[in-house]
């Protein structure tokens, strides 16, 4: 009952609706520096993990123990905005999905897709279970990723694996004729869906780019905890 409570409260669920999470090519998570990519992705792979599926977490820009601790904390945001919840009920639930997440940490030199690809053979020659989705944090989209992003599009094909990925916006940057960031724009044609954060006032309005007919639909968030205020 707890797991099904917390996916309900996810603001991945009001926002994307957490059916929609492992039916895209790729994702993106956008916003200026700051803002909260990366809290809202790990919600994006908490919903996953909340439905006894397997996550990879691939981060450039932090440490294994940073990203333990960001599920840490998204996982305690999530409980608190249910309201009270049996601490003990809480963390047996915590213990028993946190070891379904993999974190994997590289640099902008270390990073490797033929790396990340031989990992997720090392499921099937074990005969695991894959992960349903890939969280990829760190990634500089104000260069040219077209390499990398062919061989990712190898592995969604090849191991039916959803990518997610935080991209970093600009203020200083106009918007295209579809209110897309031009980081977006360039490789437009990969990405099913696309979610763009944007500070408004003391929230963060949360604006669906690009997923069918949920497109430009807006939700408030808590710039704390990065739950949905308004429904």
């Amino acid at each position: 009952m707890l797991k099904k409570d917390l996916i309900l409260r996810s603001p991945v669920e009001k926002t994307i609706g957490s059916e929609n999470i492992t039916n895209a090519r790729f994702g993106a998570v956008l916003s200026r520096a700051g803002v909260g990519k990366t809290s809202f992705l790990v919600q994006v792979a908490l919903t996953q993990l909340l439905k006894d599926q397997k996550i990879l977490h691939v981060s450039l820009d932090d440490s294994i123990e940073k990203i333990n601790l960001r599920y840490e904390e998204g996982y305690t945001n999530l409980v608190d905005s249910i309201g009270y919840v049996d601490p003990q009920k809480a963390k047996r639930l915590w213990d028993d999905i946190n070891p379904c997440k993999v974190g994997i940490s590289y640099t902008e030199t270390t990073f490797d897709t033929d790396k990340i690809k031989d990992y997720l053979k090392s499921f099937k020659k074990a005969d695991m279970e894959f992960p349903s989705i890939m969280v990829l944090d760190g990634l500089n989209f104000d260069q040219d990723n077209s390499a990398i992003l062919e061989s990712l599009s190898d592995l969604n094909k090849e191991f039916s694996i959803s990518i997610w990925f935080a991209m970093q916006s600009h203020r200083e940057e106009a918007l295209n004729k579809d209110g897309f960031p031009i980081q977006l724009a360039v490789h437009n044609e990969l990405f099913d869906k696309a979610m763009f954060l944007n500070p408004v006032d003391n929230k963060i309005e949360a604006l669906v780019l690009k997923d069918g007919d949920r497109a430009n639909v807006k939700h408030l968030l808590n710039p704390a905890t990065m739950m949905v205020e308004n429904g």
